[in-house]
């Protein structure tokens, strides 16, 4: 077993690590908060270098971490902001890839170890995607240890040149609501009252309405449930800039779908969803589906990037901008309680395999033990 510490390498002090976000999908935002209260809880001390914005939906200053606002831009005085706040740490470790090529900037000609964490497998396209790659590159020769959210993150850390790059146990922190004196079945009602879905199935889907996300398909796909009755519902939780498209489409073509924005309640409308659906061209360790599988919703999902690792057989997993194959899977588990209760049972079990919030701590602590122990004399 891994030492784990959370002393300086001259044993004095605690150990200091500073935790850099970028924009912060709620993913890694969700995940620094985590590693934040659990590494101040075991005496470390944490900065949390992230945009205002992002520590007042995060409160990263409540898990007993120091907040330090650091804009997501690479401008001059964001890195150095970053620079200052990095000046005693023992090990900084940066989410996702802008905040890490910052860190790396800004940890120009210090020895400081570099711990970057990958969550999501960034797009693009034409020459900006040989820009990625550059970047990519950048930040994986300049991390002592990449940490990969899935395997297909790992290979492609490796392919870039990353020294050392394994697999992150990335737990899903437990959601963050308000105590509410309301019953379950109250809360339920009124969810699908609110979407208007209360005598008809509630199937959805989350996320930003991004091109990769592949809602044009799952779009598509609704023509092939406009037959049933009850007539499905399709809800989308998110906001991005395919959205007056999307609406455009819904309403040219009288989709049985709507979009509802950014919400903060998704556990209440997964505890009301019949089906979730996961139509991504990409996922590395999706949110939606750990919280499906977690809360006992049947999942349809392409079987991209690490979605098949994630979830094993414990979903429907079709190819990606397959619209038939989507719709299919969907209306046979709508037809089917007999497979929509299995899947619940392997969701269940299959969300028990997942790392805890306390393993991923712990994981991370002896990552951080390595780099910063003194090397022992020969």
């Amino acid at each position: 077993m891994t030492h784990v510490s959370s002393h300086s390498p001259h044993g004095q002090t605690p150990l200091h690590t500073v935790q850099v976000l970028g924009g912060g999908s709620a993913g890694s935002s969700a995940h620094v908060r985590s590693l934040a209260a659990g590494l101040a809880a075991r005496g470390v001390r944490v900065t949390v270098c992230a945009p205002d914005e992002a520590a007042r939906v995060y409160d990263f200053a409540g898990t007993g971490a120091r907040h330090v606002h650091v804009a997501r831009s690479g401008d001059p005085a964001s890195v150095a902001a970053l620079r200052a706040a990095c000046a005693d740490a023992d090990l900084v470790h940066a989410h996702g890839l802008h905040a890490a090529l910052r860190a790396a900037v800004a940890l120009t000609g210090r020895t400081t170890p570099l711990v970057v964490t990958w969550h999501t497998r960034p797009h693009a396209e034409g020459a900006r995607a040989s820009v990625l790659r550059l970047l990519e590159r950048r930040v994986a020769r300049a991390a002592s240890v990449v940490l990969g959210a899935s395997s297909d993150l790992v290979d492609r850390a490796r392919r870039r040149g990353a020294r050392d790059a394994r697999l992150a146990a990335i737990a899903l922190p437990a959601p963050r609501r308000p105590e509410t004196v309301e019953e379950p079945d109250s809360l339920l009602h009124k969810a699908r009252a609110e979407l208007g879905a209360v005598d008809r199935p509630l199937i959805l889907a989350v996320g930003a309405l991004e091109r990769h996300r592949g809602y044009d398909v799952l779009l598509d796909a609704t023509r092939a449930w406009r037959h049933l009755d009850p007539l499905p519902l399709l809800v989308v939780a998110g906001e991005g800039p395919e959205r007056a498209a999307l609406q455009r489409r819904i309403e040219d073509e009288q989709l049985p779908a709507r979009l509802v924005g950014r919400r903060d309640d998704i556990p209440d409308l997964l505890a009301a969803t019949d089906v979730a659906v996961l139509p991504s061209s990409r996922e590395s360790r999706s949110v939606l589906a750990q919280e499906a599988l977690h809360a006992r919703v049947p999942l349809v999902a392409t079987a991209a990037g690490g979605v098949p690792e994630l979830v094993g057989d414990a979903a429907e997993l079709v190819p990606y901008g397959d619209a038939e194959a989507l719709a299919t899977a969907v209306v046979r588990l709508l037809a089917d309680p007999v497979r929509r209760a299995h899947l619940k049972d392997k969701g269940q079990a299959q969300a028990a395999t997942w790392p805890t919030e306390d393993e991923t701590v712990t994981q991370v602590l002896s990552v951080y033990d390595e780099l910063t122990q003194p090397l022992p004399y020969a």
